[in-house]
């Protein structure tokens, strides 16, 4: 099973939003699925920032789907929340990497939301491959124990 810790090893990318009236449900609270998307959010620009675009994967023929996710719900979030999402890599394997992330309301810090994602890496056909060379060497040069 994997482990539920939510360690944030820098690098942590850190980015932010408002939340929109679309993402909140009934209550007037963003909808508990929406902190999914936030954590997307914050996945891609650290990817960006520190090893290459998802784009770039893609055009390698690479795919990196959720393979597994958690969220821990500490408080909610309202329409016109500015929000910051923190991401951090904290591992990668052959045919996979994990990050982790924290979601804070930026008005007063507080936590709203942690958790992590898995992302296998597959090919167009849905096969799963390792990751390429270069990217791993990126990848794994990200993590605490290698800086």
């Amino acid at each position: 099973m994997t482990s539920l810790k939510i360690a944030m090893n820098e690098p942590v990318h850190r980015c932010s939003a408002r939340v929109l009236y679309g993402d909140t449900d009934s209550g007037g609270v963003v909808y508990y699925a929406n902190y999914l998307k936030f954590f997307e959010m914050g996945r891609t620009e650290f990817m960006r920032e520190y090893a290459t675009s998802y784009r770039e994967v893609e055009e390698r023929g690479l795919i990196m789907p959720v393979v597994e996710s958690y969220v821990r719900y500490k408080a909610s979030a309202v329409y016109d929340d500015l929000i910051s999402v923190e991401t951090a890599l904290v591992e990668v394997k052959s045919v996979s990497c994990r990050f982790n992330y924290r979601i804070f309301r930026a008005d007063d810090n507080k936590m709203l939301v942690k958790g992590f994602t898995v992302h296998a890496v597959i090919d167009r056909e849905g096969k799963l491959v390792k990751f390429p060379a270069d990217l791993s060497t990126r990848l794994r040069e990200i993590l605490p124990s290698n800086r």
